[in-house]
């Protein structure tokens, strides 16, 4: 079944440059739209009580390098694998005005590209995928980008090269130091190793998988690819690509190298402090609103790393809860800022005003906005808030005043999204520049059932955090808590 989700995208994206224009879209949508489905379905199949990978598969492959074809889903990698296929079905759809068959054909091999490193279960195949979905991203700011794509490609391709450099040098120092019989993720156990070895290899972890999150020092490449994408290829961005990076921060940073992590837990919790912080304070000084949105990406992303610091059952479940949270509101913000620039033709919060304007202006896009804001913001009721809390909730008894410093963080982003509404959303229209075109049925389909989501998620958690219990009480088991790590330090 795995394979299947990989494979159908390929089929669809190989398919493209034999098909007739008027059916490029089409078929991209089957392609993406059955993928989704049958994600969905392994969804339903889940054992949520059992502790171990599901839906194995294994071949041998290249078994003298130690790699093998080796897939499986637990608790952790199937929802984020689902949230990549829904963003993958919303993109093909919102791409109607890019309907070129290059466009679709990138848009599904990221999609096989991200699916594939989140089922991998060997660590060379992780890294093969994790690279191979850096061309179609490449590509797709590079081509359909703003004024400035250029750059901001050329900068997201040498972070993100550093990126998997640093990945790949950690993963093949600890095959070749603990002389394991193969890159299967079972098969390395780094217990024997020195302290200052795991040390150095949770560092390059730490560093490589930082980079594709970002965490604050590693995210100058963020703003400028996140702004310069398109609409589409900005919510693949930011709603699939840097999941790769929490995920992986997860799965190996903290699943392979307990002890070392226990020992810098309360430094990650102050780079996550000030991660939320420097996220939320950048992105109130913004004027363009896709650069807000952008900025206030970072701030989020940095919830997961104070969640994975704290490292309590609780937190992991908000940790988890949080990348498909930010996944959702992050792609509902990014096409609602995508709409009004199509419509008004400009994203500078010093010329727009007035759109909630009911005859003029754009009312039902304004109202998803605001929204989308309440959600980024932790409103209750709104998936934001389940995320969050669970975050603070599993944090605070380990790291007090880290999670306080989020807190505030949370009323920051409420503080820039007001800023955003106020200036977008109310206010009087300037008769130079209305009438609007109007925001027609299709264009405003994908946003109201990514708001759907979002209050549907918000109301009916369990649906969120269920799946992934079982998983995070497993990651934690094998961890020493913070708070004895602390301790056991001398005074």
């Amino acid at each position: 079944m795995l394979t299947l989700l990989i494979v159908l995208p390929v089929i669809g994206a190989l398919l493209m440059p034999l098909l007739p224009e008027r059916s490029l879209r089409s078929v991209a949508l089957v392609s993406a739209g059955v993928t989704f489905a049958l994600s969905l379905w392994m969804l339903t199949q889940f054992d949520v009580q059992q502790t171990a990978l599901q839906f194995r598969e294994f071949v041998p492959w290249l078994s003298p390098l130690g790699l093998n074809y080796s897939l499986g889903v637990d608790g952790l990698s199937l929802p984020l694998i689902v949230l990549g296929t829904f963003l993958t079905l919303v993109v093909v759809f919102t791409g109607e005005k890019s309907a070129h068959r290059l466009f679709y054909a990138l848009v599904l091999l990221a999609n096989a590209g991200v699916t594939g490193a989140l089922a991998a279960q060997n660590l060379l195949l992780f890294v093969l995928f994790y690279e191979l979905e850096l061309v179609p991203f490449y590509l797709l700011i590079l081509i359909w980008g703003g004024q400035r794509r250029e750059q901001a490609a050329i900068k997201f391709l040498i972070y993100t090269a550093v990126s998997g450099i640093l990945v790949l040098a950690a993963f093949l120092g600890m095959g070749w130091l603990t002389h394991a019989p193969s890159f299967d993720y079972q098969d390395i156990q780094i217990g024997g190793l020195a302290p200052t070895t795991q040390g150095i290899l949770l560092l390059l972890l730490i560093l490589g998988f930082g980079i594709k999150m970002p965490l604050v020092p590693l995210h100058s490449w963020l703003p400028d690819a996140y702004v310069e994408a398109s609409t589409p290829t900005a919510i693949l961005l930011g709603g699939v690509l840097a999941k790769l990076g929490t995920y992986g921060l997860v799965r190996f940073a903290l699943g392979y190298f307990p002890e070392a992590w226990g020992q810098f837990s309360s430094l990650f919790a102050i780079m996550a402090a000030v991660g939320i912080t420097y996220g939320a304070l950048a992105a109130i000084a913004q004027k363009d609103i896709k650069r807000m949105v952008a900025y206030s990406s970072i701030g989020h992303m940095s919830y997961v790393l104070l969640a994975a610091a704290a490292h309590t059952h609780l937190s992991m479940v908000g940790a988890i809860a949080q990348m498909i949270s930010h996944g959702l509101i992050l792609a509902l913000l990014f096409y609602l800022v995508g709409v009004i620039e199509a419509k008004v033709g400009t994203r500078e919060l010093n010329v727009l005003n007035g759109l909630l304007n009911p005859l003029r202006g754009l009312p039902t896009t304004s109202a998803l906005l605001i929204l989308g804001g309440m959600a980024s913001a932790g409103i209750p009721g709104l998936v934001g808030f389940v995320a969050e809390f669970l975050i603070f909730q599993g944090s605070y008894g380990t790291f007090p005043i880290p999670t306080l410093i989020a807190v505030v963080g949370t009323g920051l982003t409420a503080v820039y999204f007001v800023i955003l509404i106020n200036r977008t959303c109310f206010g009087r229209l300037d008769n130079a520049t209305a009438y609007y075109p109007r925001v027609v049925w299709s264009e405003k389909m994908p946003a109201i059932v990514l708001t759907l989501l979002i209050l549907f998620l918000g109301v009916q958690p369990t649906w969120l955090v269920r799946w992934s219990e079982t998983t995070s009480a497993q990651i934690v088991a094998a961890i020493p808590s913070a708070t004895e790590i602390v301790a056991s330090l001398p005074q």
